[in-house]
């Protein structure tokens, strides 16, 4: 009969479980954190684009970069590389996201889906509208999906320096709100911001994608086996004209939701890995005689998650640490002495993304939601009422990565770009901050004689 696992063993065991059962608590965890690094980063790009060292901005990120193997050799600019290259992986941890909410989350559950789905659509539609209002001529028209994006990290950051007396319920709306807003953006650029397509690249994005199910197939679980055709399918979508972060996406959404089947079930290999722990440690073998059952404790904690997660959990603080922060490092350093507001175009821009994003984001999730409860189609989440929504509206308000990425995409004239980029910073900056007095404010409104988790009486009034 096994012996009971030691005090020394337990904690691994514990591990494993932690490890199973708190992605989401890590997951906001991660994004609150990675939200005031982003602010860091953003703040030190506009610092140095705008110090007596601004030619060096612009030099140090258009500097050339190659990779090759023998004579296959591609060489780009940092910034293309960071752009179009290390934000693949942001929108393979974004992809991987929508899977799993698909699958056990809460887009899982189309009655549960339903408000924030729309709500997201409303704060699509709205700011798109109100920026073309500002922006129809030719040549500005283009970039009426920037202000479309909602930043989940800065969206998160704000709402997690509110502390615990939030909702739990607001926290899991603004995410599911934001994951959905993701969608809609990936939908946006591959569809509006995609150039003329090659059809060789897809032929060799088919050869990717078919490597990779077929690898999954045969039950491979190494993420390393992927690289490759990974590698291959980011390349057929930049030889598309596809932009080629959009393969980070496709990767994400065809990753296995369940655990690869294994010659030994991931529980029983941690029940003997600990039971042969607590015996060697009996018998005082040292270090060396527990390296083996504590590599196999290792493989089954692995295993016991499925590979969607596990590869999400791995990638995730990278890219919320480096990946975007890098990102915004090179895109958010904004020259004010080169943005003109005396000329109509680029005011009508930098106009037209700052209020988008500031009054069309809240205007389209209120009216949006509130239409959809007042015709009783959907009902507010327990614990939520209008002045909840009202704080999720102020936060959705926050685009800064993702519509930073589509201004990139849709402006070609520098002066534009650089008027849609102090759009963006401007009205982010603006969005968190009303958001988190907003939300101070009605912390302190709700703590004397009401619950903070009470909802509305009537959440179709």
């Amino acid at each position: 009969m096994n012996q009971a696992p030691s005090p020394k063993a337990l904690p691994a065991a514990q591990r494993i479980a932690d490890k199973a059962f708190s992605t989401f608590e890590k997951f906001l965890h991660i994004e609150a954190v990675s939200g005031i690094v982003l602010l860091i980063a953003a703040a030190v790009a506009l610092i140095w684009a705008n110090s007596p060292h601004a030619s060096g901005y612009e030099h140090f990120w258009h500097m050339p970069l190659s990779f090759g193997i023998g004579d296959f050799v591609v060489s780009n600019s940092l910034h293309f590389w960071i752009n179009d290259g290390l934000m693949t992986l942001f929108f393979l941890v974004v992809g991987m996201e929508i899977r799993r909410e698909i699958h056990e989350g809460a887009l899982a559950n189309i009655k549960l889906a339903a408000l924030p789905m729309f709500a997201a659509l409303g704060g699509v539609v709205v700011p798109a509208l109100l920026y073309l209002a500002f922006n129809s001529a030719d040549g500005l028209r283009q970039g009426w999906a920037v202000p479309t994006a909602t930043d989940i990290a800065f969206a998160v950051g704000v709402l997690a320096l509110l502390g615990r007396s939030v909702p739990a319920s607001v926290r899991v709306f603004l995410l599911t709100l934001a994951i959905i807003d993701d969608i809609v953006a990936v939908l946006i650029i591959a569809l509006f911001y995609s150039g003329g397509l090659d059809p060789v690249g897809f032929v060799i994005a088919g050869a990717g994608i078919l490597l990779v199910l077929g690898l999954q197939r045969i039950g491979v679980g190494s993420a390393y086996a992927y690289l490759l055709p990974g590698a291959l399918l980011w390349f057929g979508l930049l030889k598309t004209g596809a932009h080629p972060t959009l393969a980070g996406v496709v990767l994400g959404l065809i990753t296995p939701v369940r655990t690869i089947r294994v010659m030994e079930p991931p529980l029983e290999m941690a029940s003997q890995a600990i039971s042969d722990i607590a015996q060697r440690e009996q018998a005082d073998g040292g270090a060396a005689a527990l390296a083996q059952p504590v590599k196999h404790l290792r493989l089954a904690q692995r295993e016991l998650l499925p590979p969607v997660r596990r590869v999400q959990m791995a990638l995730h603080p990278w890219v919320a640490y480096l990946v975007m922060p890098l990102f915004a490092l090179a895109n958010a350093g904004v020259s004010l002495g080169g943005v003109n507001l005396a000329d109509g175009n680029s005011l009508a821009v930098f106009s037209g993304v700052m209020l988008a994003l500031l009054l069309g984001k809240p205007l389209g999730v209120l009216a949006s939601s509130f239409l959809l409860v007042r015709l009783g189609w959907c009902r507010l989440p327990p614990g939520m009422n209008w002045w909840w929504m009202g704080l999720i509206g102020c936060l959705a308000g926050i685009g800064f990565t993702m519509s930073i990425f589509i201004a990139n995409l849709a402006f070609t004239q520098q002066e534009l770009l650089s008027a849609a980029k102090l759009g963006v910073l401007a009205a982010s900056l603006i969005a968190g901050i009303v958001g988190l007095l907003y939300g101070r404010v009605l912390i302190a409104r709700m703590r004397p004689g009401k619950a903070a988790t009470r909802p509305v009486a009537n959440q179709h009034a």
